[in-house]
């Protein structure tokens, strides 16, 4: 055991990573899944096969229960089945690729890589690819990565676009079983002659829509279909994401094999874990109603300055379970209202595009321990973030359409526990109207009176959003998610909903050897940290001791 790295790892996890306030509820929201052969799901982690150290690195990450998106995906996987997974944004579902592809890397020992020649001896070949969109969400997962692959020899990297190059591959050059990346670096990477597919096994795409929102179709299908990666049905292959339009469901019928599609409560909907507010406020009054707030729940710095005075009266302080999550549309406008707030009084910092990497992972540290409890923020960080005490979100300018409205205050309300979402409407708002209130109704949310009327004028006015039934990524029933239903509904078909079957592959197999150029991983000649490449490497156990 490494304890310095163990504390790092696992010291800020809170008190139950996968339990919260109104877990129960969120235990039942409507699961399906199509497809055929589908395994049974696990009511418990302990129903399925890991490896001791995996199971241990799970316990100590606080996961007590596995969320619905893990029941279900957990055994998919295992089972090396190709999974189409749609969960809402704070579900779990990094957690449900991630544990089942490293147990399995872990399992299998190492592979032999061949044709790796001395000139090429610092090109690396990662047996698990994750694509993430945005940097910020590739840390997130390579963060976690780390957690579940303590003490399993399984070393994870992350490359990202923003950020040194030199030092990425300085890092990739001691060895890497698990690669984290966004589509352009890796291509990048791949030019360089820094990174080759031809030995991965397990291909993750999350946030598959917003990749393809970003415009990164073209570098995805280059790293899937040219960069001498294993063809379909030779890897696997799983997708997640909080949405599915049929965009991507095409996507997945060119890049999975006999998938199963897994869908966790409505698509494109929000949790009633979360409480929505919806406030009329001029746009000249925006800023003192934010005060207001702020004021309201004590966080500005004289309340803060006052932590020990409440504790001696039995009043806890404040910690990183208080966090308020503010978005704005602009950059321009992100940093003007920091200053404001700065300016009055209140522990404030903000993170957008313009922002240096280092700005970005610093602003995100300070507001995740607690230490600045405001985050201003624009839509680069709507998306994916794990920051898991988020109690309040509040739109200070709402977006331009309804999906960017459920991710943002997606980042509240998660794994089960509640949360607040404030907006700000005014007359220039009117454009999303009807889907905001359709999407409150669904919600079961209290709705204004004068958000009702507007609604229905611009019903009768032809304006007002497009309806929840014409917008492109929302469904209606579980049926119409599946982009293969709607096809095999012309003629006959042999999918249906979950049931028991299938089972869990055996795990193994033949003993591999290493060579003198490649080994597990395919990181040859590496120094330093786990390098694994000996010649004469023997038995069962791969790794060695824990």
């Amino acid at each position: 055991r490494n304890e310095v790295l163990e504390a790092e790892l696992f010291n800020n996890v809170g008190p139950s990573t996968n339990s919260g306030i109104n877990f129960d509820k969120y235990d039942d929201i409507p699961v399906e899944a199509t497809g055929e052969d589908i395994p049974a799901c696990i009511n418990s982690f302990a129903d399925i096969k890991l490896t001791e150290i995996i199971k241990q690195n799970i316990s100590m990450a606080r996961y007590d229960r596995p969320t619905p998106v893990q029941k279900y995906a957990l055994p998919f996987i295992l089972a090396k089945r190709d999974l189409m997974a749609c969960a809402q944004t704070g579900s779990g579902k990094t957690a449900a690729f991630l544990v089942p592809i490293l147990n399995q890397i872990y399992e299998q020992g190492p592979v032999q890589v061949k044709n790796n020649n001395p000139r090429g001896r610092n090109k690396q070949y990662p047996l698990s690819l994750i694509l993430a969109p945005t940097r910020e969400l590739a840390t997130q997962i390579y963060e976690e990565a780390r957690k579940f692959s303590y003490r399993a020899r399984v070393r994870p990297c992350v490359v990202y676009g923003g950020a040194d190059v030199v030092s990425q591959m300085r890092d990739l050059s001691r060895g890497c079983h698990l690669l984290v990346a966004t589509p352009g670096r890796l291509a990048d990477m791949i030019d360089r002659g820094k990174i080759g597919l031809d030995y991965c096994k397990y291909l993750v795409l999350d946030e598959a829509d917003r990749m393809l929102d970003m415009g990164f179709e073209p570098q995805i299908r280059r790293i899937v279909e040219e960069d001498n990666m294993p063809p379909t049905g030779q890897r696997q292959t799983l997708m997640f994401s909080a949405t599915f339009p049929k965009e991507i469901q095409r996507l997945a019928q060119d890049f999975l094999d006999n998938y199963i599609f897994l869908a966790v409560g409505r698509v494109g909907s929000t949790s009633e874990n979360i409480t929505q507010k919806i406030v009329w406020v001029s746009e000249d009054d925006k800023r003192s109603f934010l005060l207001d707030i702020l004021n309201a729940a004590g966080l500005d710095r004289a309340t803060e300055a006052n932590k020990d005075e409440k504790m001696a009266m039995g009043v806890p302080p404040r910690r990183e379970e208080s966090l308020t999550l503010v978005f704005v549309e602009t950059k321009k406008g992100a940093d003007a209202l920091e200053e404001f707030l700065y300016r009055h009084g209140y522990p404030v910092t903000s993170i957008h595009g313009d922002r240096s990497q280092r700005e970005r992972e610093d602003a995100l540290r300070v507001f995740r321990s607690g230490q600045c409890p405001i985050l201003v923020a624009t839509a680069v960080a709507a998306r994916g973030l794990d920051i898991p005490h988020v109690k309040h979100v509040i739109n200070f300018d709402l977006p331009s359409d309804i999906e960017e409205y459920v991710h943002r205050i997606g980042r509240t309300g998660r794994m089960g526990n509640l949360g607040l979402a404030t907006s700000f409407f005014n007359d220039k708002n009117r454009n999303m109207v009807r889907d905001l209130v359709e999407l409150l109704q669904e919600a079961k949310q209290e709705l204004p009176k004068w958000l009702e009327a507007i609604a229905s004028e611009a019903r009768f006015g032809g304006g007002g959003g497009r309806g929840r039934a014409g917008a492109k990524r929302f469904g209606g029933g579980f049926g119409s998610r599946d982009y293969r239903q709607a096809d095999r509904n012309k003629g006959p078909h042999t999918a249906g909903p979950a049931r028991p079957g299938g089972g869990f592959n055996s795990f193994g197999g033949a003993a591999p050897h290493f060579n003198h150029y490649g080994g597990y991983g395919g990181f040859s000649g590496s120094q330093g940290y786990n390098s694994y490449n000996t010649s004469g490497a023997s038995g069962t156990d791969w790794w060695g001791g824990n």
